[in-house]
């Protein structure tokens, strides 16, 4: 038999768990919106094929769920669990290399009941760990502590681009730096590093592969090789001009719908949306965007200690990275680098991961003062 008392504490903890909804509705709205526009969006990139449009909303729903979830959970259990999580990160990294699945690559792990990217994992443990590195120390950071959490960045950030994924990669180590900027690192600290990253740029282009050099030549002059690896910038950007102020409508992308667009349901899934919607709807979904970012920058400067503050900002900026890179690299301002224009590219785990980021901005807003 089930002792009462014990029933009376569990009733009692979810009723108080369950009591008060802790999302920043705000934020949660706007979020929303852009998954319904990223919803559409595939519909049409898709040519309507409704098995796509179920597994992108179950996933959707997924994230959202566990954004909800995330949303209840006080940030001191975040910041208890962090080594853990990190280095739970770090053995998948590991494993993926020998283990992983992908196109010539190693970047999905398959456990046959579910299928997903760990370096998603890394894009939240990696800034909870540089947070959690700094709560306890003094601030700014001294040259110790940069090097420690230089450390903590490159690991991570080297094992994903073995697999290999460089643009993650790159995406995962700005989600570390972005904690550091915002410990107060020093402007001559930043010249410094800043001009030795540069420095090492030459090393950089030696050991990255024919294929990542080639889209940089590509993006530097697409036309040098316009059917070929020129293609997909030639077309994406095609797409976005062809848009114009009001754009096609929805359902009437021709560079989708006749494939002249590859990749149309993820990495140029917003040259989909640019094309139909015109440069007005661009308009409005960046300013959408814009304003995500900058309610959880506003968040993070109201969180009440340093791990909430530079975890929130750095999730904030890592999602600027997100929206910048992808649309800098559909209309042939940046290099393809394989980001997916957050909620609206297809993908389950970066769509979780990111709501999963979204319900820790939203848990340190709700608890800033309880805790």
């Amino acid at each position: 038999m089930i002792d009462r008392d014990l029933m009376d504490k569990a009733e009692a903890f979810l009723g108080k768990w369950l009591a008060k909804p802790r999302v920043d509705l705000p934020l949660l709205i706007a979020l929303l919106l852009i998954a319904v526009i990223g919803i559409l969006t595939q519909f049409s990139a898709s040519a309507e094929d409704p098995t796509l449009i179920l597994n992108q909303s179950l996933r959707l729903g997924l994230g959202f769920t566990v954004l909800w979830v995330f949303s209840r959970i006080p940030p001191p259990w975040f910041r208890s669990i962090t080594p853990w999580f990190f280095s739970f990160a770090l053995v998948l990294l590991v494993a993926l290399l020998v283990i992983g699945e992908g196109r010539g690559a190693h970047r999905w792990l398959d456990l046959k009941i579910i299928r997903f990217q760990p370096s998603e994992l890394a894009k939240i443990s990696l800034p909870m760990m540089v947070a959690w590195y700094f709560h306890t120390r003094a601030l700014p950071p001294n040259w110790r502590m940069l090097f420690t959490v230089g450390a903590m960045i490159g690991v991570p950030a080297v094992l994903i681009a073995k697999q290999p994924d460089l643009g993650t990669a790159l995406l995962v180590a700005s989600t570390g730096v972005f904690a550091v900027f915002l410990a107060g690192i020093s402007w001559l600290r930043i010249l410094l590093i800043s001009g030795g990253t540069l420095a090492a740029m030459p090393l950089l282009w030696m050991v990255m592969h024919e294929y990542q050099r080639n889209r940089v030549r590509m993006f530097l002059d697409p036309e040098a090789d316009p059917l070929g690896n020129g293609w997909n910038i030639i077309q994406s950007k095609i797409a976005v001009g062809s848009g114009g102020l009001l754009g096609k409508g929805w359902l009437h992308s021709t560079q989708a719908r006749l494939d002249f667009l590859p990749e149309h349901t993820t990495d140029f899934a917003f040259s989909v949306f640019s094309e139909e919607f015109g440069l007005i709807g661009v308009i409005g979904i960046i300013l959408i965007y814009l304003f995500i970012i900058g309610r959880s920058l506003w968040i993070a400067a109201n969180a009440r200690d340093t791990f909430s503050r530079l975890l929130a900002g750095s999730l904030a900026m890592t999602f600027f990275v997100y929206v910048m890179v992808n649309g800098g690299m559909v209309a042939g301002l940046l290099p393809v680098v394989g980001v997916p224009m957050p909620l609206v590219s297809y993908g389950g785990t970066s769509a979780v991961s990111l709501l999963a980021g979204f319900g820790i901005i939203m848990s340190i807003h709700a608890h800033r003062r309880r805790d």
